[in-house]
């Protein structure tokens, strides 16, 4: 599978584009997100963007309820909506027309343009692609339960990636079932859909449909 940032994602569809470009694989992305936003933020026009707390970006046309919890560094896209109970821990880049839902809790992320994580979800340490989807309950995984640094595993290749903390990292137009698991290291290709309740390792192609481990298809 091929596992480079622009063969993954389509970089016109968020605001972090040329920041994702500096790095052959996206994950190589994540030790910076905090700082991208601490850049990004300062720049957006005033006119556009209030700023409720320090570190704090919002468009004016995004919705956020009252009961949402928007930590620093941040920035809300345009007609974005933060649903009540949404956790945004902070170091979150969220693009225009995103739903952030219900319980959903977000943290060092970068979330697409289009995004939806609509209800129950956890993503942390992880970049969504444009329009992806993750079904009620699913959750990205971003610590293995030994500690020790996460490796991307493709077949037999092996990838470092020096980290700690990564969850996932999903392609354009990517559909997660309702109650899935992404575990650490977890890279799903563009326009792939997988089954709910799946617990996914690795790597998924393409333009595929995942339907248990070692049953992934080609979509028709």
């Amino acid at each position: 599978m091929e596992l480079q940032t622009t063969q993954l994602l389509d970089l016109s569809h968020t605001l972090a584009g040329e920041y994702l470009a500096r790095f052959p694989y996206p994950w190589e992305a994540l030790a910076g997100i905090q700082e991208l936003i601490l850049e990004l933020g300062p720049t957006l026009p005033a006119s556009e963007y209030d700023r409720p707390a320090p570190d704090v970006w919002v468009h004016r046309s995004a919705i956020v309820a009252p009961t949402a919890y928007l930590g620093s560094p941040c920035i809300i896209g345009p007609e974005t909506e933060i649903r009540h109970g949404a956790f945004i821990r902070g170091s979150a880049l969220v693009g225009s027309g995103c739903v952030v839902g219900n319980s959903v809790e977000l943290k060092n992320v970068i979330l697409f343009d289009g995004v939806q994580t609509p209800h129950y979800n956890y993503v942390g340490d992880s970049i969504l692609g444009y329009k992806s989807h993750m079904g009620a309950g699913s959750i990205t995984s971003n610590v293995k339960s030994d500690k020790t640094l996460v490796v991307v595993k493709d077949g037999a290749r092996r990838m470092e990636t020096g980290r700690k903390k990564f969850g996932a990292i999903l392609g354009d137009h990517v559909e997660i079932g309702c109650n899935s698991v992404l575990n650490p290291g977890t890279v799903i290709g563009r326009n792939t859909h997988v089954y709910p309740v799946s617990s996914v390792r690795g790597t998924v192609p393409p333009d595929s449909i995942y339907k248990k481990e070692g049953v992934i298809v080609p979509q028709k």
